[in-house]
């Protein structure tokens, strides 16, 4: 859902991943999820790692899709630390 201009203007600085510029809004999960997809893009005026660090710090681990170090996207599906058993070497 779309956020309203009053809305957006009556959110605090701290709910923005860019918070002079106000952009790239991160007060609901959605809206957290729907700024590193749009960082993400090639031609936007944010940083995919600026803007995956401001979620990282709002969100926690709850955003699934940012790294833990670098802020990198993960596959879906696939879990850190873990092998597969047919992968190993025995």
């Amino acid at each position: 859902m779309a956020i309203s201009a009053a809305k957006r203007k009556s959110l605090p600085a701290s709910s923005f991943a860019y918070p002079s510029k106000r952009a790239y809004p991160i007060d609901t999960l959605a809206r957290a999820k729907n700024a590193l997809a749009r960082a993400a893009q090639s031609k936007t005026s944010g940083s995919y790692s600026t803007v995956a660090k401001a979620v990282r710090r709002k969100w926690g681990n709850k955003v699934a899709s940012v790294g833990r170090a670098r802020g990198t996207v993960s596959r879906p599906g696939y879990r850190r630390g873990t092998t597969r058993r047919s992968s190993r070497r025995k």
